[in-house]
């Protein structure tokens, strides 16, 4: 229900960052601009985000690539703009690789699923649809983020990956085993006949996931991509306890709907603690990098207005 990465209508507008600007001098007067009760992400550990602040006074500038007119990065080469260098840009190490799919119609300027390209480059691939990977041999080792009839929590990844990875292992006995697998995989796991095998503990079951899938676009356009026979006997994992941050949330949509940025991070956090066992210290909190400061801008922006 909290998912995930289903809301273009969660995402960056350029024309949002044009508007905040504009208010740049009314701000300035502001004494208190946001105060910490009213800024839930102003827990996180950042980076210094001086570079944002001197980018949002120097307006608009070129992508070192494409040369087009951005403001702070380029959301089509996935690179920050000429006034934003890279040096003063955090780099986030993932757990584990990140796969987006990201849908067609996705205005790319609304996208948060960028920031997590930015932020974390060497552990994230963005694809459109319906130019998407094969998982049908990876299976056993990646999720994927949907709040399907038959999704998990986090903290159970590990049992269910266990019996994902046992049937994948029975099937590929067979010569034959392909096309069965697939259509097995789509079908409650049962439970095993044999319950002296081999089976290990929580914690190494749980880090055999070694990839996890969100889908980038708004909840009504999703069925398209999730119905894709390639996504198919994934497991599917749901996030339900975090509300959204996000300054246009989809109208009529729970508030437990994340936006893309928002829903990989929080996976990640609960992945650290419920799967790793590990404690949280704000090892992905820079992910929220350009998030955080457009919420802070923008929410700014509408109080000086006298919208809130």
């Amino acid at each position: 229900q909290l998912t995930m990465s289903l809301n273009s209508s969660m995402i960056l507008n350029e024309e949002n960052v044009q508007g905040a600007k504009r208010n740049t001098e009314c701000l300035e007067r502001q004494q208190t601009p946001s105060s910490f009760q009213d800024n839930p992400l102003q827990q996180l550990q950042l980076a210094s985000q001086e570079v944002l602040e001197k980018a949002k006074k120097s307006g608009r500038s070129k992508c070192p690539r494409c040369k087009s007119s951005r403001m702070f990065y380029c959301y089509t080469c996935f690179v920050p703009v000429e006034t934003v260098p890279t040096k003063d840009i955090p780099t986030v190490k993932l757990p584990l690789k990140i796969d987006i799919i990201k849908h067609p119609n996705e205005t790319d300027g609304k996208s948060t699923a960028v920031h997590a390209k930015l932020l974390a480059p060497d552990d994230v691939t963005i694809y459109k649809y319906p130019c998407i990977p094969e998982y049908e041999e990876k299976r056993h080792e990646i999720a994927l983020i949907f709040p399907g009839p038959n999704a998990v929590s986090v903290k159970d990844i590990a049992f269910h990956l266990q019996k994902y990875t046992k049937k994948g292992v029975h099937a590929s006995d067979d010569d034959c085993s392909r096309e069965p697998l697939l259509k097995q995989a789509k079908i409650e796991p049962e439970e095993e006949k044999n319950p002296n095998e081999g089976i290990s503990s929580s914690r190494s079951e749980g880090t055999r996931l070694k990839k996890i899938i969100f889908i980038d676009s708004t909840w009504n356009q999703t069925n398209k991509i999730i119905t894709d026979e390639r996504l198919q006997g994934l497991l599917q994992i749901e996030l339900k306890t975090r509300k959204t941050c996000f300054w246009r949330h989809q109208k009529g949509k729970p508030d437990t709907y994340l936006s893309t940025i928002e829903a990989i991070y929080y996976f990640l956090v609960d992945y650290h603690q419920e799967i790793l066992k590990e404690s949280y210290k704000g090892q992905y909190d820079n992910l929220l990098f350009f998030f955080s400061f457009m919420y802070t801008l923008i929410k700014d922006a509408k109080c000086c207005a006298g919208k809130e």
